[in-house]
């Protein structure tokens, strides 16, 4: 019976999922001053995404790169 605990439902999946979700969001939420600094950096070093993180303490490159693409990147 105690094995019946240990076992995840498809809600429970289903639930995580939507929590990672929200997750990656937030994280995707920048401040006005990270904003600029990003901006800054992309216009002296382009795409150098690890450069431009290193610069702002917390951030990955690769969630830099995914803001910069979600909120500039230009769809054709």
């Amino acid at each position: 019976m105690a094995d019946l605990d240990n076992h995840s439902t498809s809600t429970d999946i289903v639930l995580d999922s939507e929590e990672d979700h929200n997750n990656q969001e937030s994280k995707l939420q920048f401040s006005e001053d990270e904003e600029t600094l990003i901006v800054i950096m992309f216009n002296l070093v382009g795409e150098r995404w690890s450069l431009i993180a290193g610069r702002i303490p917390g951030r990955t490159a690769e969630e830099i790169e995914k803001y910069w693409n979600s909120r500039y990147s230009t769809s054709e």
